[in-house]
Parts: C-alpha cells; structure tokens; sequence
C-alpha cells in the first residue's frame, strides 16, 4: 500500500522508506543537492503544506529546520495510506520580473565602461591583467530579494543579455521577512543561510547557456540583510537600532569611503574565473539597500526637475522621493502578505496561483489562474483584486470587516479557496505601513502626494498589480492614471549598469551619501498615519491629516 504524495502539484505514490528526495526525482525534479544526499549540504530544502504526519521524525541533520520544512534527503515515508503536500524551494516563480520597463531613454548603459576589459587577447580587471583569452567575456547582475532572486548574464564588451535565471529565494526556511532572517543567522551560526543561497545560485548560473569560467565579475543589489548575508557579514546590526549595516556604521566612522562591498567570487561560493570579484551596490540608509540605489541607477530621478516617487512594494518596501535638488528614502516595514505570506489562502506567482478576480453583479467570482491549471491559492496581484471587489461590491467594508457577518469570503469553494478576516487585518497592517511611508516622507520633503508628477511602481508585484484596484483600496496614491507608471525590476536593471560601467557605479556611490534617510518609527506622526492607512479607501492626495 502506497501514500499519496504531491510535489510541486505533480501527484504520484510513494511507499513506506521512500525518500522525498528520490520520489521527487522520480516525479521528474531535479533536486539542488552538492553533498551526494548525505545531509551535509542543506540544499535540497523541500516544504511539507500538508500531511507531516506520515513522514519520518527529523534527523539529526535537521536540526537546524524549524516549521514545516524538512531536508528531501533526511525525510521519508514512514507510513501508507495518507495524504502530504509538499513542494521544493527555489522553484522559478512566473510572475518574478526579471527585466525593466518603460524606462526614460539614456537611462542604461549605453556605453559599457566595465571594470573587465581586453586588449586583444590579455583580459584585465581594473587595469591590472588577470587572464588570456579569445572566448567572451561575461558578468552577471544579480538582484537579491527576501523572496525572490534574479540573474542576468550579460557580455561585458558589447552590453547584450545572454540569458537569465530567476527563482524564489531559499532562505526562506530561516523566516519570511528581514527581522526573522537576522534573528535566525544570529542563532545558527555557521553561515547556513548564505552558503544556502550560495548554493541555489551557482545551480542557476551554471544552468545559463555559457561557460562559467568566462565569467569575471558579479554585482549585487539587495536590502542590506540580503546583501549582506550573501557577503557573508554579520547582520545583527541590521536588526538593532538604528539599523546600520556593519559597512554603514564603518562609513559613518570614517573608517570606510562608501557602503559598496568587494570580494572574491569563490569565496562566496559563487563559480566564475579564479580571479573573478563580486561587487556589492551600496546602501542608502537603515533597511534602505542597494535595491533601491540600483532602481536609483535605473530611472535616475536626480537628473530632473520633475518630483518623483519610487516605490518598490514587496517585504521590505523602498520609498525614495525627489529629484534633483533633493532625494529623500524610507523603509516600510510591510511584511509578506502582499507576496501570497501570513496568508491562509496566499501563494506565490507560481502556476495555479490566482491572479486575477472578478466579482460579478449576480456574486460569481471569476478568477484568472497561472499557468491554466485548477487554482491552488492566491498570490499577490490577485489579492489586491479581491480586496478591491469585496469593496466595490459593498461585501467588505473600509474597515476591512465582511458585511455578511461571515468571518471569511469563498473565492473557489471546490478548491476550498478563501480569504478569511484575518487574512484582510493582515494585508491591512501591510498596506499600513507603506500608506504611512509614503504620507510621510512626502510631508518631510514639504509636499503633497498631489504634487508628485510621476509615480513609479517598481517591482514585480508593482509590474502585476491593476492600478485601478491598487488605489481604491488605497494602496498607491489617487493619482491620475498617466502619473502612475509600473517600471518593473529596476533592481536587476540598476545591477546590469553597474556591472556594466564604471563610471556610474562611481556617479551612484557620491549620490548615496547624499540621500536623507528618514526613520519611520521615530516619526511622532507614524502610528496616527499607520492606523489612517490600515483603512481601504483612497489615500487623500492632499495635505489633509489622517482621518
């Protein structure tokens, strides 16, 4: 007798003594494992949704796992009969954006000036010679986001993609937002986390259509925690006031020129050519990272007159305000809700993901779905229709409580999908945070939200979201509609630039040091602004106080 067994939506039997490992690979996965399934590696991380029951206690080598992730090697069936769900981390998400869009043109690197360059045959790093070669040369940016990542391999002599790789981040099993991966680097010593994403980005990379070696350089953009794990730093600073890197606190001291990092590929574990060198983007401020200078990089807002909001949505949202006379940043706290997290029915944007959702004037809900198969969840694009529906139909209030008196709304009852009332308070307190981020860093530059001439939604969830959905629930600001422009994955766009030439990563590293940082939590106004923006209704573009 067999245990029904599904990974990553694939169903299969599987006997008593099977390993997850085995069975996935029978299933047709290709597990990550560099230890040959002796437990040593901690790559093959696989997590249970359902069905924990029916498998074998954790081995000794899981010790360092905690909720409902398991190593596929160490797990196996223990009984027939039941039921488990499970899938694999580092699946390639559909919805992860890996490039930019509608960016002003000049906005690249139009003339490559890369730190790699050749004189004939002789390969050189900053002037100095390192290698001989006729092949290509390669680089590969690389955007690190608590939940997901992206690389980009490109040629460094003539600027073009080669290919890219995109995936969700497996540090997840150390927690789903900054403060919990801290927590977690800081009690499992050892460095399990960034030797895990090591691990899953070298797979990515070698997956890629040319030979590692060619590869010469890496730059990196990320939230200072995800920067800084894969350096391999401590980050326990990050997670104490007042939330400096160690390379922010040295900068501060004059004890370092900038916050931008160096170091060997190999010894981060990444391949590449021996003497290739990692290049870490530099932070602007607190949880402000190098994401945010790369998307600075990208759309260049201090080049202009025009006022600009950048706001890139996600765990740890970015906000930067200004233009050419003056930038100001912030960091909100959001959380993972609206990435599919905290959430009953939330998933990321994988197939079977609910994308899209439609409430009809006879009350059917039509819901688009990834990838066409039978809905599994919903993710974050999804979401925010829902929550704009439930609204508009009257079946939710501002409050966010559902006016039938019911404690959850059914979006697909045969695939037992819905959204209950503590899922809404979750995405309220998300949407909250960013609200109150974005009303005050605008009243510390000295200007309404009204004033703002061009909104841009960076990010792959800013990429998916409906606008229109997004400001009735009072998400992003009641702007018009041709001030509001989605530009995509400016992280990884940002990254390519650097890689890419020199002398912006030197334009972006004297623009850092002049940003204002503002610290939300000291803010005497951000409980009052928070609470205000837990409401679904649109923000007020005015200068008007919270209600």
């Amino acid at each position: 007798m067999a245990l029904a067994l599904s990974i990553n939506s694939a169903v299969a039997a599987a006997e008593p003594g099977v390993s997850l490992f085995d069975a996935a690979e029978r299933m047709g996965f290709t597990v990550p494992s560099s230890c040959r399934r002796q437990g040593k590696c901690r790559e093959c991380l696989i997590e249970v949704a359902a069905g924990m029951e029916w498998l074998t206690p954790r081995a000794p080598e899981e010790s360092h796992l905690r909720g409902n992730y398991r190593l596929a090697c160490r797990c196996a069936v223990a009984a027939a009969g039941g039921e488990v769900k499970c899938h694999l981390l580092g699946r390639a998400l559909l919805q992860i954006e890996t490039g930019a869009i509608n960016l002003a043109p000049g906005s690249g690197a139009d003339r490559p000036d890369p730190a790699v360059t050749r004189d004939g045959d002789t390969i050189f790093l900053d002037g100095a010679r390192i290698a001989t070669g006729a092949g290509p040369i390669h680089g590969v940016a690389i955007d690190v986001g608590t939940t997901t990542v992206v690389a980009r391999a490109i040629n460094l002599e003539t600027g073009a993609v080669v290919a890219t790789a995109s995936f969700e981040n497996p540090q997840r099993f150390g927690g789903s937002d900054v403060m919990a991966r801290i927590q977690y680097d800081t009690e499992h010593p050892g460095g399990i986390l960034r030797r895990t994403l090591a691990g899953y980005l070298t797979r990515a990379i070698e997956s890629l259509p040319l030979d590692t070696g060619s590869i010469y350089e890496y730059a990196v953009a990320g939230n200072p925690t995800m920067r800084d794990l894969l350096f391999g730093l401590d980050v326990r600073s990050i997670g104490q006031r007042p939330y400096w890197s160690l390379t922010q606190r040295e900068f501060r001291e004059g004890r370092r020129p900038g916050t931008s990092l160096l170091a060997g590929a190999r010894s981060l574990g990444l391949p590449g050519h021996p003497r290739a060198r990692v290049y870490g983007l530099p932070l602007i401020g607190g949880h402000v990272g190098s994401d945010a200078a790369a998307c600075l990089l990208a759309i260049r807002p201090h080049l202009g007159e025009r006022r600009v909001a950048i706001m890139d949505i996600g765990t740890n949202t970015e906000l930067v305000i200004g233009n050419r006379h003056r930038l100001l940043a912030a960091s909100c706290p959001a959380g993972p809700a609206f990435e599919g997290g905290a959430i009953s029915c939330g998933m990321p944007g994988l197939a079977g993901a609910i994308a899209r959702v439609a409430i009809g004037d006879d009350g059917a809900v039509a819901c688009q779905v990834i990838g066409g198969e039978s809905p599994q969840g919903i993710c974050g694009s999804g979401l925010i229709d829902l929550l704009s529906e439930l609204l508009r139909t009257g079946r939710m209030n501002a409050f966010g409580r559902l006016e039938n008196g019911d404690e959850a709304f059914v979006v697909d009852a045969a695939a037992g999908i819905s959204l209950r009332e503590s899922d809404i308070n979750e995405l309220a307190q998300a949407k909250g945070a960013n609200v109150a981020g974005l009303r005050i860093v605008a009243q510390r530059y000295g200007i309404a939200l009204e004033d703002i001439n061009v909104f841009y939604l960076a990010g792959g969830f800013g990429r998916h979201i409906d606008v229109d959905a997004a400001r009735r629930i009072g998400l992003i600001p009641d702007l018009p509609s041709g001030r509001i422009v989605p530009v995509g994955n400016t992280s990884i766009e940002g990254a390519s630039i650097a890689l890419l030439s020199v002398s912006r990563r030197r334009e972006l590293e004297a623009l850092v040091a002049t940003i204002g940082h503002v610290e939300l939590e000291t803010d005497p106004g951000f409980f009052d602004q928070f609470v205000a923006g837990c409401q679904f209704r649109p923000i007020a573009s005015g200068r008007e106080a919270p209600a």
